[in-house]
């Protein structure tokens, strides 16, 4: 499946009524595991591929972005979205040339999200739709276009303010984005409120007090990913046997790695 069939097939499971789980690998080893255990799509993290080159998060490069995109494109036969923050809008050539790079690199989709890490502050509704109409532009000429998905960053960096939200995503849905997400969204009357209120596919990000994926598909979810929940919990369980062969001399940790078996079936196609 080349990345046109792949784009394609991204837009497919959009369209239908199904929710789809779209998990967060940070590596290839990641991505082929998760491949295996039958998703339909995968999505990149900015958070773990930063962790995976010894960054904090919002400190990788757009080369080194777009490097990883065509490493775990390569890696797999899924649709890929790519957590793609800002577009990267000062490096050369702005937010159209991150879409053309991303769309080179194999990617299926992106996202663009309305927190400044420079001001420590959501953007300005003004500047942040006008930036979505830019990089849906930039998408949606593509023979194939890429499946735009348009951020809200309120609840997850301090801004409790529903209603706000819901006005931020209509405004990226009315600038061109075809799926919009507000990572941090646990309540389901009101992740039920953003879906009637926005008419596009909402992502809804995987927290540990989020409602069941039953749940969430019953109000009409389409999309549910992990962000850097997975790479989180990969790096703890490394942190734990560490701390247990240091504090006790055991590692009982070894206990519940994971299976050769399951390493072979993913990785007997590299």
């Amino acid at each position: 499946m080349d990345a046109d069939d792949r784009r394609a097939r991204f837009r497919e499971l959009h369209e239908r009524r199904q929710l789809f789980v779209m998990p967060n690998p940070w590596d290839v080893g990641s991505a082929r595991l998760l491949e295996s255990r039958g998703f339909e799509a995968l999505a990149t993290t900015s958070a773990g591929f930063a962790w995976s080159l010894g960054k904090p998060d919002q400190r990788v490069t757009r080369d080194e972005l777009v490097a990883h995109v065509r490493a775990l494109a390569a890696a797999t036969t899924l649709p890929l979205n790519v957590d793609s923050e800002r577009c990267y809008p000062e490096d050369p050539g702005g937010v159209e040339e991150t879409v053309a790079q991303l769309a080179e690199a194999g990617a299926a989709g992106f996202s663009i999200e309305d927190y400044d890490p420079a001001t420590g502050s959501v953007d300005d509704l003004g500047l942040a739709a006008e930036r979505v109409t830019v990089v849906a532009e930039a998408a949606h000429r593509l023979t194939e276009p890429l499946v735009l998905t348009g951020r809200c960053e309120n609840h997850i960096r301090g801004v409790d303010d529903l209603d706000d939200t819901i006005g931020r995503l209509v405004a990226y849905r009315d600038a061109g984005a075809d799926v919009v997400y507000a990572p941090g969204l646990t309540e389901l009357s009101q992740i039920a409120a953003v879906v009637e209120a926005v008419g596009v596919p909402l992502n809804v990000l995987a927290l540990p007090g989020a409602p069941r994926l039953s749940e969430l598909e019953s109000v009409g979810v389409r999309r549910v990913s992990t962000g850097s929940l997975l790479a989180s919990a990969a790096y703890e369980a490394l942190l734990a046997g560490a701390g247990e062969l240091q504090a006790d001399g055991t590692s009982r940790y070894a206990e519940h790695g994971v299976s050769r078996d399951a390493l072979a079936a993913a990785f007997s196609s590299a």
